[in-house]
């Protein structure tokens, strides 16, 4: 593909951000302006079909979650999207979703794109739940493209009390240590999920959005 290509693309990409009613919608929707993208809600159904790429943010209970996205008929676009592989970024509780299950809430299953279920912390040694705040994230080299342009390693700002234990450790993007290393993401060739907030996490977050952006555009 030509640079001309490229940016064409990327200039013309729909970009939709998943509203199932919670988390820190604003603040997403800020951080895409933030780096010259414009962004628009997926609040229906119909939306999905006008959308280049998916983000989906969120915070809350696994389980609640998917029960709203059930009502709002939004479940079934949303796994048709990644059976589909098409390009996703999914923040938080849109990282945690596409496991298979979580110990928040047993019997609930999650999307299951991903091999792997989300574990609690256990508050041993003092260790504080939830995990908030500023923490390491060493990055893997398998996935390079996607963290181009940061520190090895980086300090990004995470909110979570479960982490994903996941199967195939080759789509590990980054690791994490608190009180157990974990993956701190995953990515596939149009997939990139995470654990923190990129839009809480100042020029290292908008720089790891903008990467995303870039190169989930170019796989169209």
């Amino acid at each position: 593909m030509s640079d001309g290509a490229g940016q064409e693309k990327t200039g013309n990409l729909r970009l939709g951000v998943l509203d199932y009613g919670a988390g820190n919608l604003r603040s997403v929707l800020n951080a895409f302006t933030a780096i010259g993208r414009e962004a628009r809600l997926v609040v229906k159904p119909q939306d999905f079909q006008t959308t280049d790429l998916l983000v989906f943010p969120g915070q809350g209970a696994f389980g609640d979650s998917v029960r709203i996205l059930k009502e709002r008929a939004l479940w079934e676009p949303l796994r048709a999207w990644l059976k589909e592989d098409r390009p996703y970024v999914g923040i938080c509780l849109g990282y945690q979703l596409l496991f298979e299950s979580s110990e928040e809430c047993p019997g609930v299953d999650g999307l299951g794109v991903a091999a792997g279920r989300v574990r609690k912390f256990q508050a041993e040694d003092g260790l504080k739940i939830p995990h908030m705040g500023w923490n390491q994230v060493k990055w893997s080299e398998r996935h390079a493209e996607w963290w181009q342009g940061l520190p090895n390693p980086a300090h990004l700002y995470f909110v979570h009390s479960y982490y994903p234990e996941i199967e195939n450790p080759e789509e590990s993007l980054c690791q994490t240590d608190y009180g157990v290393t974990f993956a701190a993401g995953i990515a596939r060739e149009k997939l990139m999920a995470v654990q923190f907030h990129p839009e809480k996490s100042q020029e290292l977050g908008l720089k790891l959005l903008s990467n995303a952006v870039e190169i989930l555009a170019a796989r169209l």
